[in-house]
């Protein structure tokens, strides 16, 4: 019985570790993709209609990172995790972001942005951890 109380708790912190490496990877690659990308917007004549559809694809792509990391070490419920991935990435990109801003801006967007993240973890999840079957 103490074995299989060890076994669960060692089983969560490995999956909030795993859970943690995750969401730094996820954020890892978009601060490179945003930063990439700041420097194509300044030398080129990028459209601005063209930021908003290019962030939201560094975004997914990130997300689907964290989810690829996460699928080497949990094997089940892809789905689940890809969502929380992506809401707990939405979450502290945010704020990163915010940081580096210099103002935190709680709009509608936030929420959209929010939603986007969740549903993109998901998507993602199903993706990456079926791809590592």
């Amino acid at each position: 019985m103490e074995n299989t109380i060890n076994t669960t708790v060692n089983s969560r912190g490995y999956n909030i570790l795993t859970l943690t490496k995750s969401v730094f990877w996820a954020l890892s690659v978009s601060l490179l993709c945003i930063l990439i990308f700041a420097f194509v917007v300044k030398f080129t004549a990028l459209p601005e209609s063209a930021i908003m559809p290019i962030n939201q694809v560094i975004k997914f792509l990130s997300i689907f990172i964290g989810c690829w990391v996460a699928s080497k070490k949990i094997k089940s419920n892809g789905w689940l995790w890809g969502l929380v991935i992506g809401a707990v990435y939405t979450l502290l990109a945010f704020i990163v972001f915010s940081i580096l801003d210099g103002e935190f801006r709680f709009t509608l967007s936030l929420l959209n942005d929010f939603v986007f993240g969740a549903i993109a973890g998901l998507i993602s999840g199903i993706i990456a951890f079926n791809l590592r079957k």
